[in-house]
């Protein structure tokens, strides 16, 4: 009894002398390595040549400052709570007497971690942000032996005081 229409006969038929000899198949991947051998490498040397990235490339994190130098984060948690991975953590405390120039606001982040392994640098984190305190930079990411080291936090993540160690996100913000 048939079911369907699509069966399919199958022959037993022979191989060549050729054929066994698997001499066809072999000239066959010869000529394929050959065809890729003459061909210009895909490969770039790294550390010496770079590929230019995107204009969207998301890389590096950074917590940027104000104009004042203050840091911009209030600790709201707006970023932990919107990145997937759940990659960032944070610890709010009150500002101090006499603080009152190293942070923006009452509230900021006593630590403020992301975890680089779980990130997965999709930047709803800079896009939570309303106090425009995250962003992603185009810059690649070290590379390190450590698990430990993938932990960044804001001594890794908070930019420089000085004007040479800002950092230019002015046109990611115009997106």
């Amino acid at each position: 009894m048939q079911l369907t229409n699509r069966s399919k006969v199958v022959s037993d038929k022979n191989m060549t002398i050729a054929e066994g000899s698997y001499l066809p198949a072999v000239l066959k991947g010869m000529a394929v390595t050959l065809k890729h051998f003459f061909k210009r490498p895909v490969t770039l040397k790294y550390p010496e040549q770079t590929r230019e990235n995107s204009e969207v490339y998301r890389g590096r994190h950074v917590l940027k400052r104000d104009e004042n130098g203050a840091e911009r984060c209030t600790a709201c948690g707006l970023c932990a709570v919107s990145c997937p991975a759940e990659a960032i953590t944070m610890i709010a405390d009150e500002r101090q007497k006499g603080e009152e120039g190293k942070y923006r606001e009452e509230k900021y982040a006593a630590v403020y971690e992301i975890n680089m392994l779980r990130c997965i640098f999709c930047g709803l984190c800079e896009e939570a942000c309303p106090k425009e305190a995250i962003f992603l930079t185009k810059e690649l990411l070290p590379s390190d032996y450590e698990r430990e080291d993938f932990i960044w936090g804001k001594d890794r993540l908070v930019e420089g005081l000085e004007a040479d160690k800002r950092i230019d996100v002015s046109k990611r913000q115009d997106r």
